[in-house]
């Protein structure tokens, strides 16, 4: 895959302006749209930026993290606290943002997305209120292993890490993980599941797939 330079500025605005141009796949009138990556590639911080951009072309966004829809400790920990398999299958409750999330914004929804429903640190309900995205909305879902779980998202951004770029920024006390995710490339080949792939070794020099 041939990739090219941009900044994270050009970047944000390429996408939302692809975004703002394209139809839901399924009639929805709502886009959803993941910005997939491990911590250390910092897709909130993308999703952050793209979210502005959008807003700027008067797009109202909801942005929603995946770390809001941890399971409970109990299913979460069952296999231990360093388990890198249980990390890929148990960590994130696909089926609550398959229900909260997309659900709501299918053809005929409500609109009405819950932006996180557990708090890992309390271990319960976050009990936050839902929130109303309008028609021509747009979800930007954001954080680790979002592809390949059929997630109805009309455009993904997958922010990719080399094997020793993923080491060296991923913390000390979290590389247990990174077993996680070379299993994740090995399914579930986020470079060729995703839409647009952003090469993010070097933070300073992000370089992408370009805007298909």
């Amino acid at each position: 895959m041939r990739l090219e330079a941009i900044t994270w500025e050009r970047l944000a605005d390429a996408l939302a302006e692809r975004i703002v141009a394209m139809p839901a796949h399924d009639g929805s009138p709502w886009l959803r749209v993941a910005v997939d990556g491990a911590p250390a590639a910092s897709p909130d911080a993308l999703a952050a930026r793209l979210a502005e951009a959008l807003r700027v072309r008067g797009r109202a966004v909801r942005q929603v993290g995946a770390s809001g829809f941890l399971r409970p400790a109990s299913l979460r920990l069952e296999y231990g606290r360093q388990d890198p398999d249980a990390y890929h299958d148990a960590w994130f409750d696909r089926q609550a943002l398959w229900r909260e999330v997309f659900r709501p914004l299918d053809p005929g929804g409500t609109g009405r997305v819950l932006p996180d429903l557990w708090d890992p640190v309390a271990d319960r309900a976050t009990r936050s209120a839902y929130a109303e995205l309008p028609p021509g909305g747009v979800l930007l879902l954001h954080g680790p292993l979002l592809l390949g779980h059929w997630f109805p998202f009309d455009l993904s951004v997958h922010l990719k890490l080399t094997p020793a770029a993923l080491a060296r920024r991923t913390p000390e006390g979290e590389r247990w993980t990174l077993p996680a995710f070379a299993r994740y490339e090995a399914e579930t080949r986020p470079e060729e599941a995703a839409d647009v792939v952003v090469r993010a070794d070097d933070p300073r020099r992000p370089a992408w797939s370009g805007p298909g």
